[in-house]
């Protein structure tokens, strides 16, 4: 960890470029549900509640895309994978619960959005493009070429980000929308997004060689890591030798396989937790139901006598 913090500089562990862009888009939040929330039709005020979740949702954008765990996960797949996991399984769902219904509801009024969610709205199309992404990410031949290509690897970041938030929608909804899943359904989207989530995991789990160059191969390395450093800076070329200068706390192989391993318990457990909170909303609408239909039998009793 000395090592780790000594080596690299402090912009390049903690990214403040990032953290820049991310109080942009929190100022922007309090802006829009604060003083301008006027301009929005049917607006009210947001909980405080929402207003944490939203903000847990930025943390976990930014240890996903920037700070020291994504420096580290140049150097471990383990780290890699966590990072990966705090993106694309946390902060999206965390992000929705944070946003208002009417912030949503202002941009339906136009047509062209109401089209394209129409399209884009499609539960299948979340379910089958998020985890399409991360299997064709973990390709070997697309993992290295993505990693050591700043531009395309940003790109496709945010591509996951956004089918992602796709596939999270349909769990914690904003709108009501034709596409809305009862709970059942909702469950079973999020068996059937496990389901399609393991063969990623599976590949890299149970692999019986390193599958990735650039923690393999130093020529791929460096070009991964020098998207990191600030523009001119060698790369650290003595922390991909052996013995206790690398970062790793494992080799190669072992390294991987509990990346592929915490990848898919994270998502086991998010899934859970969805699944879990989903059921306990099933159970609590048909407890009001039967109330509601409780009360209308006894008033249907207590007319005549009236």
């Amino acid at each position: 960890m000395e090592q780790f913090f000594s080596t690299f500089s402090a912009r390049t562990i903690w990214t403040p470029e990032l953290i820049v862009v991310l109080i942009v888009f929190s100022t922007l939040y309090f802006l829009f549900t604060g003083p301008l929330r006027h301009h929005f039709s049917d607006s009210e005020p947001v909980p405080t509640r929402r207003k944490v979740y939203f903000h847990l949702g930025l943390i976990a954008i930014y240890f996903g895309f920037g700070g020291p765990l994504y420096v580290a996960g140049h150097m471990m797949l383990s780290m890699h994978m966590l990072s990966m996991a705090i993106v694309y399984l946390i902060a999206p769902p965390l992000l929705l619960l944070g946003l208002p219904s009417w912030f949503f509801s202002y941009f339906t009024r136009f047509k062209l959005v109401r089209g394209i969610f129409l399209v884009l709205g499609f539960p299948i199309l979340g379910l089958v493009l998020f985890n399409a992404m991360i299997s064709f990410y973990h390709i070997p031949f697309t993992f290295d070429t993505l990693m050591q290509n700043e531009g395309w690897h940003n790109v496709y970041q945010l591509g996951m980000l956004f089918a992602a938030m796709l596939m999270w929608w349909h769990l914690v909804p904003r709108l009501t929308t034709k596409y809305d899943l009862s709970e059942l359904k909702k469950m079973g989207y999020m068996f059937a997004s496990g389901a399609l989530f393991t063969p990623a995991c599976v590949l890299i789990i149970f692999a019986g060689a390193p599958l990735y160059a650039i923690y393999t191969d130093a020529t791929a390395w460096s070009v991964a890591i020098s998207y990191c450093l600030p523009p001119g800076t060698t790369p650290p070329y003595e922390l991909f030798t052996t013995g206790d200068q690398r970062l790793a706390i494992l080799p190669p192989l072992q390294d991987q396989q509990l990346g592929g391993a915490s990848m898919k318990v994270i998502q086991e457990l998010v899934y859970g937790v969805a699944i879990g909170y989903v059921f306990k909303q099933w159970m609590t609408r048909d407890k009001e139901t039967n109330n509601k239909v409780t009360y209308q039998e006894y008033e249907m009793v207590e007319q005549p006598n009236s």
